[in-house]
């Protein structure tokens, strides 16, 4: 994996597209329209889900290991994120 720089773009770009609403205490992810209780999330930040798989392999062009690289990275900026209530 030799192309950090346009993975960390990629995280940048997913990041920038998922929405926290703390009114409804959900998130919308940037690969799933759908809004995500706080309280499920941590059935989705175990694996990633098969949404997001789909998604950076169209949008994106990822391997199997960028993905991992990508899910781990976007993951622990979410939980940071919640933690924060940003």
């Amino acid at each position: 994996m030799n192309n950090k720089k346009y993975l960390d773009k990629v995280i940048g770009s997913l990041l920038r597209s998922t929405k926290m609403d703390y009114d409804k205490e959900g998130i919308i992810w940037s690969f799933d329209d759908s809004i995500h209780p706080f309280f499920t999330l941590h059935h989705f930040l175990d694996w990633p889900p098969p949404l997001f798989t789909y998604y950076c392999k169209d949008q994106f062009g990822l391997t199997e290991e960028e993905m991992e690289y990508v899910w781990k990275e976007y993951k622990k900026i979410i939980i940071d994120k919640l933690k924060d209530g940003e």
